[in-house]
C-alpha cells in the first residue's frame, strides 16, 4: 500500500457508515438540497435560450435581434463557458472547498444574468451567457462532490441522482416561464435559484472529508453531528502527512487512470447518445404529427425528463448504476433506430434532405396524412429516449463521477470528466448537422444508435457497481485492495 493510499484510508475510516441502528439526522437532506440549486440554476441556464431566442428574433430592438448564425453561438456558448468552469472548478474543490465553491460560483450566475437583462447588444446577450456557462461547470463538478461526500452509502445513490433532477427541474422552469416572461423577465428570474443558494448553503457545513484532508478534526466531527445527527460508531483517526495534490506520475496507478477511463468515457457516451440532437427537433417533431400548441413540446419533454429522473433517484440504491445504465442503453438504442427510420421514410426528395443543413432550421416534411402518421412514430421514439436517457445515461455518469475518485485527485479527475462532457457537448452541439448532410438524417441518428450499442458494451465490461459500498471501498475496489 503506497503512503497515499495509507493516508487516505486512515484519515477516512472515521467516514465508515454507523450500524443501521443509529437514528440518522435529517439535515444532509437539507444540505443536498442547498447544493442542488447549482445545478437548478445550471438547467434554467441551459434552458433559458429555448424560449429567449424566440423572442430576441421577433421582438427585440434591433441591435439586440438575433440572426441564424448569433442565434446558433447563443445557445451554444454556454457549453464554452462550462468547459472552462470545469477546469476552474476542479481547481477550486480541492484549494478553497466544497462548499465555498459553490458560493463562488453564484457569482456568475447572477452576473451573468444581470448582463444578459442589461444588454443593449448582442455582444453583452453572448458575454452574459458566457458567464452563466462558466458557473453551469463550476456547479456540475462541485455539486455532485458535495453531496457524494456528505451522504452516507444507503442514500448517496438518491441524493446523487437528485444532481440531474434539479438540471431537469430547471430546464422545465426555464421552458414553463417563457410562456409568460419576455427574454428579459426571463432573465431575472434566472438570479433567483442562485441567490437562493447563496443563503442557504452559508448555513451548511464543509464536507467532513475535505475538513479532514486539512486536518481540521473537530470541525469534521461537528459536521458530521450536524449532517448525521450521531457520531455512534466512529473511529477518529490519527493525523497524517499534509495532503499531497496531483501529480502527473499517478496516473500509473490503477486507482487513478482506471476511474479516470472510466469517467472520460461516460461523459463522452452520454453526450454521443444523441441527446441534443433529440432535444433540438422536439418542437417540430410535435408540429409535424400536428399537434394544436406545438410550444407545448417542450414542456411535454421536460414533464418526462422529470418523472423520469425522479424513478431513477428512487430506485437508483436498490437496482444498481450498472443495471439501469444497461436499461437505458438498449431503450436508447431502439428508439433512436426508430427515430432514423422516422427520418428514412419521410425522406422524399431533395427538399427534405435541403432542410437538415442548419441547426435552427426546422425539419420540413411534405404535408399529408402518411406523414402525420408517420410523426407519430417519432413522438413516440422520442419520449422512449427521453424516458431511457432520464433513468440512466441522464443522472449516473455525474453520479459515478463522485464516487469513483480517491480523495487526492477528485479536484483533477472530476475537472478532467467536466471539461469532456461540455466539450463534447459543444463539439455535437455545433457539428451534428454537418454529420447529417455527410450521412443524412437518418443515418445520423443510427450512427447515435451504434454510439448507445457501444455504451451498453462500455458498462457491461468495464463499470463496477457502487451501490452500498462507501467511497473508501470504491477507491479500494480500483487499487485492487
Amino acid at each position: 500500500m503506497s503512503p497515499e493510499d495509507a493516508e487516505e484510508t486512515e484519515t477516512l475510516s472515521l467516514l465508515r457508515p454507523p450500524d443501521a441502528s443509529v437514528p440518522r439526522g435529517r439535515r444532509v437532506f437539507l444540505a443536498a438540497f442547498a447544493a442542488a440549486l447549482g445545478p437548478l440554476s445550471f438547467g434554467f441556464a441551459l434552458g433559458y435560450s429555448s424560449p429567449a431566442i424566440p423572442s430576441l428574433r421577433r421582438t427585440a430592438p434591433p441591435a439586440l435581434r438575433l440572426g441564424d448564425s448569433a442565434a446558433s453561438w447563443f445557445g451554444a456558448i454556454v457549453t464554452l463557458g462550462a468547459a472552462a468552469g470545469g477546469v476552474l472548478g476542479g481547481w477550486l474543490v480541492d484549494r478553497a472547498g466544497r462548499k465555498l465553491s459553490l458560493l463562488l460560483c453564484t457569482v456568475p450566475f447572477v452576473t451573468g444574468f444581470a448582463v444578459i437583462t442589461a444588454a443593449q447588444d448582442v455582444w453583452m446577450l453572448l458575454g452574459g451567457r458566457l458567464l452563466t456557462g462558466l458557473a453551469c461547470g463550476v456547479a456540475s463538478l462541485v455539486a455532485p462532490v458535495y453531496i457524494s461526500e456528505i451522504a452516507y452509502p444507503a442514500i448517496r445513490g438518491l441524493l446523487g441522482s437528485c444532481v440531474q433532477l434539479m438540471v431537469v427541474t430547471g430546464i422545465l422552469l426555464a421552458y414553463v416561464a417563457g410562456w409568460v416572461l419576455e427574454w428579459r423577465w426571463l432573465a431575472v428570474l434566472g438570479c433567483v435559484p442562485p441567490t437562493f443558494m447563496l443563503l442557504l448553503m452559508c448555513c451548511m457545513p464543509e464536507t467532513p472529508r475535505f475538513l479532514l484532508t486539512r486536518h481540521q478534526h473537530q470541525e469534521a466531527m461537528a459536521a458530521l453531528r450536524f449532517l448525521w445527527g450521531s457520531e455512534e460508531g466512529w473511529e477518529e483517526p490519527p493525523l497524517g502527512a499534509e495532503h499531497q495534490g496531483f501529480h502527473l506520475a499517478m496516473l500509473r496507478r490503477p486507482g487513478v487512470y482506471k476511474p479516470l477511463v472510466i469517467g472520460i468515457s461516460l461523459m463522452a457516451f452520454q453526450q454521443l447518445s444523441g441527446v441534443n440532437a433529440i432535444m433540438f427537433y422536439a418542437k417540430t417533431i410535435f408540429e409535424e404529427a400536428k399537434f394544436k400548441d406545438s410550444s407545448l413540446a417542450s414542456v411535454t419533454v421536460g414533464i418526462i425528463q422529470v418523472l423520469f429522473t425522479a424513478v431513477a433517484a428512487l430506485i437508483m440504491d436498490r437496482a444498481g448504476r450498472r443495471l439501469l445504465l444497461a436499461l437505458s442503453g438498449v431503450i436508447m438504442v431502439f428508439s433512436m433506430s426508430a427515430f432514423g427510420t422516422y427520418f428514412k421514410l419521410t425522406q422524399s426528395g431533395p427538399s427534405n434532405s435541403s432542410s437538415h443543413v442548419g441547426l435552427m432550421v426546422p425539419i420540413s416534411a411534405e404535408p399529408g396524412d402518411v406523414h402525420v402518421g408517420l410523426a407519430w412514430l417519432a413522438v413516440g421514439s422520442m419520449c422512449l429516449f427521453i424516458a431511457g436517457f432520464a433513468v440512466g445515461w441522464g443522472p449516473i455518469p455525474w453520479l459515478l463521477m463522485s464516487e469513483i475518485f480517491p480523495l487526492h485527485v477528485k479536484g483533477v479527475a472530476t475537472g478532467v470528466c467536466v471539461l469532456t462532457n461540455w466539450f463534447m457537448a459543444f463539439l455535437v452541439t455545433k457539428e451534428f448537422s454537418s454529420v447529417m448532410e455527410i450521412l443524412r438524417p437518418h443515418g445520423a441518428f443510427w450512427l447515435t444508435a451504434a454510439f448507445c450499442v457501444l455504451s451498453v458494451l462500455f458498462t457491461l465490461t468495464s463499470i463496477p457497481e457502487t451501490k452500498g459500498r462507501t467511497l473508501e471501498q470504491i477507491t479500494a475496489h480500483f487499487e485492487g485492495r
